[in-house]
């Protein structure tokens, strides 16, 4: 085997694998494309089904929605820190932007699955605030 042939072996072999590598990145790619999702606007109307009235809130729920309004106390060490919306199911907004609370669930000795997370510059005056009941898997706009 001469020199050409070897080199011609090599070039082949890259050709393969750049086309492999090629794939494997337009694939993972494409995936991501497909499950992301693109966050609404503030100013965006929600769809009725996407938002909760406050007073259809569970009495725990609006119970942190005042909490929220004083500035606590609160009763987990976790409510008020930063919520970095990586679900992306929120509108998009600079890192500090959201703050997570705990809505407490009657019968668990834990935080449980229920979120309140409000988003502003000042906490005790948020300019949006959506409840989960299912531990950030879907949010629901709260109206006031």
């Amino acid at each position: 085997m001469d020199l050409h042939q070897i080199r011609a072996g090599w070039i082949k072999r890259g050709k393969t694998w750049l086309t492999g590598l090629t794939i494997v990145l337009a694939t993972g790619l494409c995936t991501n494309m497909v499950h992301a999702r693109s966050p609404q606007s503030l100013s965006e109307p929600v769809a009725a089904a996407d938002q909760i009235h406050l007073t259809q809130l569970p009495r725990q729920g609006q119970q942190v929605m005042e909490q929220i309004r004083q500035g606590g106390p609160f009763r987990y060490e976790k409510d008020g820190t930063v919520f970095g919306n990586r679900e992306r199911l929120l509108p998009r907004a600079k890192r500090g932007y959201y703050r997570e609370y705990t809505v407490p669930t009657p019968g668990l000795r834990h935080r449980g699955a229920r979120r309140i997370v409000c988003g502003g510059e000042q906490p005790r005056n948020p300019d949006a605030c959506y409840y989960t009941e299912d531990h950030y898997s879907s949010f629901r706009r709260i109206l006031q």
